[in-house]
């Protein structure tokens, strides 16, 4: 065990999925777009424009502190922030200091069934640099990023270990999801995170100099990263040469490693101060209200309730849940079930409360066994072509044994490829279940009579070769027969 404590916060940059930039009209709708096509004077930061606040970039920052439990400030303020790089034109980045719009929240993360809360210090508003290409020895600058809205989000030193960012990300992630303020995909630039991480002896309560890594584009990556900076600062703690300054380093993917890039600039450095161009945001409550009565069920109350209405358990509702749509699609098959059982035995709440569990979990099972069993690593939602009526229906004929689940699995590919009906299916391929008791009579009296030899010998007590007889019946019917009901006919004629 080591006998140091690791301290690591968080600083994340989610870009917001507005129709128009943070303080321009330009496009937001960036992704795979020419570059430099999606500019105009004030994200370029021409002289004498005046940027104007997007008031929807405003909205979702409300309505994400609100699900990070946070405070919402009513009164916030736009800074410049001054450096100097190619991606920036003006020069210095329009941002929030000392007056951010959300303060003092909370996520609550599931890691390995065990819930913790950590702390968030602020979420501010800013518009994005732009975008460095290099090629060989040349940097090109694509401008079509600058300007798009993000929120920063700063948590508080909170994480005692690396596999904790990562839960922390994916719920921020999920959230960012659910609310529809971004799309959050890191693979795209929407989520992009730096990690602050020091060391101290254990039972030390001094903060020491942090190093801020950088570059890091994936879940891994930040998981990665964190661990080989532990390693590497306790091996400077052991040998008396702890960090002394604040530093920033960047991922290197390739050699699993970090590399020193400079000395960490403080807000002096900056220069911040207040952005003369744009008047003090003031919050009223009827606009965070308004906000507030928008927002959907977060996944955590999604998650507890899906737990208490349909009777899975955490693995099996956090899958469904971490996918707003296919959570959504599971509750529209539940509701379709609910109709197709009374419509055949009649308006019963008593029989939905008898009947829900099973058919919940048959649900679950055929939704995340076969269904997504036939989904390609790219597919999208939208691309499904079985509306959850569809769906129902064919878990409705399995659950009443008028097909079995090898015609259902046929069924679901033909209905996957066609979005065709369940029923006409079924008739189409002839794959209805037999529900004449005479002729499964006749089918396992033919059985039987042509295996003489088996019969003898389950007779004297080979048990086992019931299943070799419902397989020849099953074989007889084309698969057709109620593997149950063979059982019971097989078990009434052998006695």
């Amino acid at each position: 065990m080591s006998k140091y404590e690791i301290i690591i916060g968080l600083e994340i940059h989610l870009q917001l999925n507005t129709k128009t930039k943070m303080f321009c009209s330009c496009s937001n709708d960036v992704d795979d777009k020419p570059p430099n096509t999606l500019v105009c004077p004030i994200c370029l930061g021409h002289p004498g424009v005046l940027p104007t606040p997007n008031q929807e970039a405003i909205n979702q920052a409300i309505a994400l502190g609100l699900a990070l439990n946070c405070k919402i400030n009513k009164k916030s303020k736009f800074d410049r922030k001054h450096y100097f790089y190619p991606d920036l034109p003006k020069g210095y980045q329009i941002s929030q200091f000392d007056e951010p719009i959300i303060s003092n929240g909370h996520l609550v993360i599931n890691e390995d069934g065990k819930k913790y809360r950590i702390g968030l210090e602020r979420i501010h508003l800013e518009e994005d640099a732009a975008k460095n290409i290099h090629k060989g020895d040349k940097t090109l600058v694509d401008y079509n990023r600058g300007g798009t809205p993000l929120a920063e989000i700063v948590t508080k030193p909170d994480f005692k270990h690396p596999k904790q960012t990562k839960e922390f990300l994916k719920s921020l992630r999920l959230i960012a999801r659910y609310l529809n303020v971004s799309d959050a995909d890191m693979e795209k630039g929407h989520l992009r995170c730096d990690a602050n991480i020091s060391l101290r002896p254990k039972g030390d309560k001094k903060y020491y100099p942090k190093t801020e890594i950088k570059n890091l584009n994936s879940f891994k990556a930040i998981e990665r990263a964190l661990e080989f900076e532990v390693k590497r600062q306790e091996k400077l703690w052991d040998s008396n040469n702890a960090p002394s300054i604040t530093t920033t380093r960047g991922w290197n993917e390739d050699r699993k490693k970090t590399i020193v890039h400079r000395s960490k600039e403080g807000s002096a450095d900056y220069r911040y101060f207040p952005e003369p161009d744009i008047p003090p945001i003031i919050l009223t409550d009827e606009l965070i209200k308004l906000v507030e009565s928008l927002m959907p069920e977060l996944p955590l109350d999604k998650i507890d309730r899906f737990i208490k209405e349909y009777s899975l358990d955490y693995k099996e509702v956090a899958l469904l849940v971490n996918y707003k749509e296919w959570s959504d699609y599971y509750e529209d098959i539940i509701s379709e079930l609910r109709a197709w059982l009374f419509k055949s035995r009649g308006e019963d709440n008593k029989l939905w409360d008898k009947k829900k569990k099973e058919l919940s979990k048959l649900s679950f099972n055929w939704l995340i066994s076969e269904l997504f069993g036939l989904l390609g690593s790219n597919f999208n939602f939208k691309d499904l072509k079985i509306n959850p009526e569809n769906m129902a229906e064919l878990i409705y004929l399995i659950y009443i044994n008028k097909i079995n689940s090898s015609a259902g699995q046929s069924i679901l590919k033909e209905m996957f490829s066609t979005g065709g009906d369940p029923s006409h299916i079924a008739e189409e391929k002839d794959l209805l279940q037999i529900e004449d008791d005479n002729l499964l009579d006749n089918l396992v009296d033919k059985v039987l009579k042509n295996n003489k030899k088996q019969v003898d010998e389950y007779k004297s007590g080979k048990d086992s070769l019931l299943k070799f007889f419902i397989g020849q019946v099953m074989k007889e019917s084309r698969g057709k027969a109620n593997p149950k009901t063979i059982e019971d006919i097989l078990l009434n004629k052998l006695k």
